[in-house]
């Protein structure tokens, strides 16, 4: 937003290319005329207010922002700066510059790229860049095994659809030298990764109508559920006695606000369990809500990002009592496992299972005992193994069948709240962590159990995803995760980008090709490229004295019918530095271009950029030639 009050700011160009208003009138061979000019009606270009930051010998103007639409102001500002510096300049380019670059003075500075995140387009497996990367992740890994108490350590690397790599280290049972390494269908203890599947569960029922929204108060199936919310509560009233003031214990609560969806995502303030309990608890949901009746939210309600356990088990448990399995442990299997068939997971330590499991140890080297969680099974129970979990990252990912609909699947990968420092997540989600790395989110769910230890994770920009499963402690040190990410993340994000296709030509490039302008004031060449695909220039005096010549041209993709996109490059600068303003890119790059209907020659007239408030750029007759007024 520009600041009318300070002077000499660096301001954002966000219109159409660069359509600036022009110092040269266009004439045209043979007397031809526009097919219909107009006045600019939607200024595209956002100026600072109050000291017009262009100034041209023909034309000066400076426009502002009123609500959501930007005002033309012709007069009534005054031209605040000295003659000598109302100019715009490139960069200058030395005598070996690259005429499409910046120049050394703007490269030398750091330049953000975008587009941000490339496009998810198919990859033809193996890649160098991929394959470089990934024996990059199997040194890192197979370096921590000498961490002390890691016996057995399975990772399983997924982009989209395809396991990329998957990699075994260690002895399956530690204390058994005869012992072979794991697999990617050996078992491992899974601990929180358990919590991704209530709210599964939630979110399968909200779009079953079973939940009317995720933001319903847990009272509405839970009827019996109070807790007590010192830090929500409106101001107390006076009290008579201190005695009296302790029997009240502060005024009457309001609705505690603990909702479904805080629930499943670390914000409901609930404790991290029940009181008095350990995590081999075996009560029941009514004993739990009695438990809670006497006990106090350890954060306000959707205000703090705080670690419970109890949440998810309490919401796994409420939830399956409105299923028609009655039980969550069998709505699971029905509704998520078997449908995804993933056979070798579950939650039962069954003597078959235990026989698969790789044996877990502390850092001590002392074997871990397998106990049973009990009530509180639904946040740390389950088992595992890399293959199954590569399956439900596809899904997640959007590659495998469909869990969930686009826009659950959407909200339940969101985050919903930034943590503090002091939580070990930059935001928090249902029920993920998300951490900050190299340009993108990792979408986490790490979980730790005696003797186990296990990381959940996605990228779904680059729908990529790593799983890692250890048998034993997390290796001291730098998180082996983001290790890992650290060479996949540019290494995908290498691939991608080189991947990325030609823009789509259209059937027939002749509707669409010729000159246009923007009210005689921009003008523009739309004409087919070397494989047929659609270009849009834009030329004239000024642009060629303002706009380095890679950035002139942006490719037509063309989408359907009368419908292009715009594309600037495969990557480019996000802002291009013009003297004292800045042209945003990032901005025109994936804009729609709308070409009207054909007239009786099969010619379209014109075309809009609704996205960048740009209408009416028609269709000119001939060339136009340029002299300077």
């Amino acid at each position: 937003m520009i600041d009318p009050d300070r002077p000499g700011q660096l301001v954002k160009l966000t219109g159409f290319l660069s359509s600036v208003p022009s110092a040269f009138e266009a004439e045209l061979h043979e007397g031809e005329g526009l097919l219909c000019p107009l006045p600019p009606s939607a200024p595209i270009l956002v100026f600072q207010p109050l000291c017009p930051l262009l100034s041209f010998p023909a034309f000066r103007t400076s426009l502002c922002l009123h609500s959501s639409d930007l005002i033309s102001h012709s007069q009534g500002l005054p031209d605040c700066r000295p003659e000598s510096s109302r100019s715009w300049n490139l960069p200058h380019l030395g005598e070996n510059d690259d005429p499409g670059s910046l120049g050394p003075e703007v490269a030398s500075a750091p330049v953000r790229m975008c587009p941000r995140h490339p496009e998810p387009v198919p990859l033809a497996h193996p890649l160098p860049v991929l394959k470089e990367a990934l024996e990059k992740v199997d040194r890192i890994l197979r370096q921590a095994l000498s961490a002390p108490g890691l016996a057995a350590m399975s990772a399983v690397v997924i982009h989209n659809d395809t396991v990329l790599w998957t990699g075994n280290f260690g002895r399956k049972n530690g204390s058994d030298p005869a012992s072979g390494p794991p697999n990617e269908y050996t078992m491992y203890r899974i601990s929180s990764i358990s919590k991704i599947f209530p709210v599964l569960m939630l979110y399968r029922l909200w779009e079953e109508g079973t939940v009317a929204s995720l933001d319903d108060p847990l009272e509405r199936y839970a009827s019996t559920f109070t807790i007590n919310n010192p830090l929500g509560m409106a101001s107390a009233p006076e009290q008579q006695t201190l005695m009296d003031e302790l029997e009240k214990v502060g005024p009457a609560p309001r609705p505690s606000s603990v909702t479904l969806r805080r629930m499943a995502s670390q914000l409901s303030g609930l404790p991290r369990r029940l009181r008095s309990t350990s995590l081999l608890w075996r009560g029941s949901t009514q004993e739990a809500l009695s438990l809670l009746k006497d006990d106090v939210l350890v954060a306000d309600p959707g205000t703090r990002c705080h670690y419970s356990t109890l949440a998810f088990s309490l919401l796994a448990h409420v939830l399956a009592a409105h299923t028609a399995q009655g039980d969550y442990q069998r709505w699971i299997l029905e509704n998520v496992l078997e449908p995804l068939g993933m056979e070798d997971t579950g939650f039962d330590l069954t003597p078959l299972v235990r026989a698969r499991l790789a044996a877990g140890f502390y850092g001590s080297g002392r074997p871990a005992p397998l106990y049973d969680l009990g009530w509180y099974r639904p946040s740390g129970q389950m088992y595992s193994t890399p293959a199954d979990l590569a399956k439900l990252a596809m899904v997640l990912l959007g590659g495998g069948p469909p869990l969930l609909r686009p826009d659950a699947a959407k909200a339940l990968l969101a985050p919903l709240l930034a943590c503090s420092g002091a939580y070990f997540a930059n935001e928090t989600g249902t029920p993920w962590e998300f951490h900050a790395q190299g340009g993108y989110r990792v979408v986490r769910k790490d979980g730790d159990l005696d003797g186990y230890a296990a990381t959940f994770s996605l990228v779904p920009p680059l729908r990529l995803s790593l799983v890692l499963l250890l048998a034993g402690p997390r290796p001291p040190g730098r998180d082996l995760v983001a290790q890992a990410y650290d060479v996949l993340l540019p290494a995908m994000e290498r691939a991608l980008r080189e991947a990325e296709p030609s823009p789509a030509p259209p059937p027939s490039a002749r509707p669409f090709a010729g000159y246009f302008t923007f009210a005689n004031q921009t003008f523009y060449e739309v004409r087919p490229g070397p494989e047929g695909e659609l270009r849009l220039r834009q030329f004239g005096p000024r642009v060629e004295a303002l706009v380095p010549p890679a950035f002139r041209t942006l490719a037509l993709r063309h989408l359907r019918g009368r419908v292009f996109q715009l594309h600037v490059a495969r990557e480019f600068p996000c802002e291009l530095p013009l003297g004292d303003a800045w042209l945003s890119l990032e901005a025109q790059h994936g804009q729609l271009v709308n070409f009207y209907p054909l007239d009786r020659h099969g010619l379209s007239p014109g075309f809009d950029v609704p996205g960048l408030n740009t209408y009416r750029v028609l269709r000119l007759q001939r060339k136009p030639v340029f002299k300077t007024q």
